[in-house]
């Protein structure tokens, strides 16, 4: 079968992709920049790039991500000389993001950063006493006294320049190369599951500081406006200008109970940020759009305030029942996880998003989110027809869905049988 093709025309510029494009992170580790660090939840940077692209060829563009995670959309709309804006509310992947898009900074600087690192590390006494269970459960003591050493060495040695934060990146993303640990889909560390042949932690950093020199010095062919990005709320998308954007390309999290907190757990205790998984709450949690059960524990949230808020009035009748059936079937299984509280502040906190990227979009605009519908407890949510009638509702004039692949029609080992789809919605303002 050959390529399918979505094709948007009228008043805002022609947008036309391939509906084959892989729209997962995996192909982007072996592309410059977007390899320093593997973030679940990106998308394909290629096929973003291709998204760019057919909107550049009918005007100017000025890209938007609002869940901009690693900041895959904001480095492709660098290489392609746009101009491009990104927020995301996650602490650790939001200076992630930040840290990544100094890859345009000097490498000289970098270098004499991570040289003065390895030295220091030399002379610095390892304390292990320091670390969580979680970290010595997932190294041996000789991988985690050379990690302490250049962790010392790091916090000695930083500063606010972009080279120190290239440096703590550098530091991040050695971290799963040379842990005993395995990792499961979705970036969950799994401490049982060992590794064979972890790298050594010296020689991991030492390798990963020539990948970044390797990857900044090829950026010094990209020219134009550098990406502006800050840590902020897609509910409020706090501190972007009105009429910004002319185009949105993002993926914002699905309603399938996956922590987003919990993903980056392993680093933030490593970088000794949080002592255990209870701290995810205050650290991280509150700051994100509502996506799995951990957000809403039993009596935290009370539904019937959630499902008054006007925002939700477009789906209100379907969105009451589904939370009805949640709540009730969530009585009969041995977890009683909180879903029927997850989805009902999951799509409020959505219907805000839209607002606000009512707000920071100029008009014409197009808008493109990478979803996919879940159904916890076997109980369908269908996330696409609802996102699109808030974004009608949020002053936006048409969406459309481009269905990428079906999921969870392997059966084995599921916990429900119920069909799943990702693709695009793509939304016209």
């Amino acid at each position: 079968m050959g390529a399918q093709y979505l094709l948007f025309e009228g008043a805002s510029p022609a947008i036309e992709v391939a509906a084959e494009s892989s729209s997962t992170f995996v192909n982007n580790m072996s592309l410059p920049v977007h390899r320093w660090f593997r973030y679940s939840a990106g998308f394909s940077a290629e096929w973003t790039k291709d998204v760019i692209r057919g909107a550049n060829a009918s005007g100017p563009v000025r890209c938007f991500d609002p869940f901009a995670g690693s900041a895959t959309t904001l480095i492709a709309a660098e290489a392609l000389g746009v101009e491009s804006w990104g927020i995301d509310s996650h602490p650790f992947v939001a200076r992630i993001a930040k840290a990544k898009l100094a890859y345009r900074s000097d490498v000289a600087a970098y270098q004499k950063k991570t040289d003065a690192i390895r030295k220091r590390s030399g002379n610095v006494i390892p304390n292990l006493s320091t670390y969580p269970k979680l970290i010595r459960d997932c190294f041996d003591d000789a991988q985690l006294s050379d990690l302490d050493t250049l962790r010392q060495a790091y916090e000695l040695e930083k500063d606010d320049t972009p080279a120190s934060e290239l440096a703590w990146l550098t530091l991040v993303s050695i971290l799963r190369r040379v842990s005993t640990a395995g990792t499961a889909q979705w970036q969950y560390i799994l401490p049982k599951k060992k590794k064979s042949a972890p790298k050594r932690a010296i020689d991991a950093f030492r390798t990963c500081c020539h990948t970044f020199v390797e990857d900044m010095r090829a950026a010094g062919d990209v020219i134009g406006p550098r990406a502006h990005f800050s840590q902020s709320d897609a509910r409020t998308c706090l501190g972007v200008p009105d009429g910004f954007a002319n185009l949105v390309v993002t993926s914002p999290p699905y309603p399938n109970n996956y922590d987003y907190a919990d993903a980056t757990r392993f680093e933030m205790s490593f970088m000794q940020e949080i002592k255990g998984w209870g701290c995810l709450q205050e650290s991280v949690r509150q700051h994100l759009v509502c996506a799995c059960s951990q957000h809403v524990p039993e009596k935290t949230v009370d539904l019937g305030d959630v499902l008054s808020s006007p925002v939700l009035e477009p789906i209100l009748g379907e969105l009451s029942d589904v939370c009805a059936q949640l709540a009730e079937i969530r009585l009969t299984k041995g977890g009683k996880k909180t879903y029927h509280l997850m989805v009902a502040c999951y799509f409020r906190d959505l219907a805000l998003a839209w607002k606000s990227i009512r707000r920071v979009c100029d008009s014409p605009s197009d808008v493109c989110f990478v979803i996919g519908d879940s159904a916890p407890y076997g109980i369908y949510v269908p996330v696409v027809p609802w996102m699109g009638r808030l974004a009608i509702a949020a002053g936006f004039e048409a969406f459309s869905f481009d269905k990428t692949r079906d999921r969870n029609v392997k059966w084995k080992n599921r916990k429900h049988r119920v069909p799943l789809q990702e693709g695009r919605l793509w939304v016209k303002g």
